[in-house]
């Protein structure tokens, strides 16, 4: 069971792991999924026990936020933890609806391979264009992107809008959680979605933010209690600015 939840406009959020909260939410009562999970990357090049701000921000950015969870586990326990987690959110999504995770290089191959062992079918990958803005490696070529893995829960119907298969935006220069993606990137992703949004690695809440912006329920889920506070407070905001915007500015 969750170890708390609260409701923020059209949004609910829980505190507590994203395994246990998935088995307690009802079947076919979420439209879509968008989530971007711990990736647990860079077992080649570093030590995955290594602190979060260690592995993946600059030495003079540590200590900036705080560390997040779910980040040390290796390939074959990434997949098969990957696969608990999509099979369980598979059972809450409505038929035709969409799964769309994110993913570096690293846990491309094994986060496709995850979306199908829990009965997704596969649809492709859409690539975020970090810009040039993204971190150099002399005589190597710039990681400059990561991915946003699709698939629906069955088939699913030519039918809807359209919305790009690569979005181009800079890492945000105001973040609040380590591998803070731009809100901006998940509006755009969320334009062939309907709600309610399942976004089980809540994170910032960044999700969130774009789901209020697009006028979509949301649900969260975030295990560390930093971050789901934080999340709480962007969310209070975005609501509160879509409410005053609503009225005029009053």
């Amino acid at each position: 069971m969750p170890i708390e939840s609260r409701t923020i406009g059209p949004a609910t959020l829980y505190l507590g792991d994203a395994l246990e909260i998935l088995t307690d939410l009802a079947p076919g009562s979420v439209g879509d999924v968008l989530t971007d999970p711990p990736y647990s990357s860079g077992g080649n090049v570093r030590d995955k026990a290594m602190a979060t701000s260690a592995k993946y921000l600059n030495y003079d950015r540590r200590g900036a936020f705080p560390e997040f969870l779910g980040d040390t586990r290796d390939q074959r326990s990434f997949l098969a933890w990957s696969t608990l987690w999509m099979l369980r959110a598979r059972v809450l999504v409505r038929p035709g609806g969409l799964l769309v995770t994110f993913s570096d290089w690293r846990q491309l191959p094994v986060t496709t391979d995850a979306v199908q062992c829990a009965g997704w079918i596969w649809r492709g990958i859409v690539p975020w264009d970090k810009t040039e803005g993204s971190r150099p490696h002399r005589g190597r070529y710039r990681v400059q992107a990561e991915y946003a893995v699709w698939g629906s829960n069955g088939s699913r119907a030519l039918a809807g809008p359209v919305a790009p298969g690569v979005f181009r935006a800079p890492v945000p220069r105001v973040k609040h959680h380590i591998a803070g993606k731009p809100v901006e990137v998940m509006a755009g992703l969320l334009a062939v979605m309907e709600g309610p949004i399942l976004d089980p690695f809540m994170g910032s809440g960044t999700v969130g933010v774009a789901c209020v912006a697009r006028g979509l329920p949301y649900v969260g889920i975030e295990l560390d209690p930093a971050y789901f506070e934080v999340a709480c407070r962007r969310l209070e905001e975005a609501v509160n600015g879509a409410s005053r915007g609503a009225h005029g500015g009053d």
